[in-house]
């Protein structure tokens, strides 16, 4: 994903972020940044789409079953891989 541009709060810190403000345990301020940014940026409102999507989709489907062991795991490799993308391009555009 491409950067939207220069932000208060970097990319990368709101894809790390991005599952807790979606599960709404994120603090007053910091859902208030994270807005800020998907406000003025494309590519991460793109992928908090995304994101909020599939999450509501494996709310749906598993309901009360259990999540496989190896999901959470998959998630948290892609966010974090998101994020090293996200710092390499805001470390390239400097």
């Amino acid at each position: 994903m491409s950067c939207g541009g220069e932000h208060e709060t970097p990319c990368s810190e709101v894809l790390e972020r991005l599952y807790i403000y979606i599960d709404g345990e994120l603090a007053d301020a910091g859902c208030e940044e994270i807005r800020r940014h998907l406000d003025e940026c494309r590519p991460c409102l793109e992928e908090y789409g995304l994101e909020e999507a599939v999450k509501k989709l494996v709310a749906k489907h598993c309901g009360c079953d259990p999540v496989p062991g190896d999901l959470r795991g998959k998630v948290l490799s892609r966010i974090e891989a998101a994020r090293v993308d996200m710092q390499f391009r805001e470390g390239a555009a400097e």
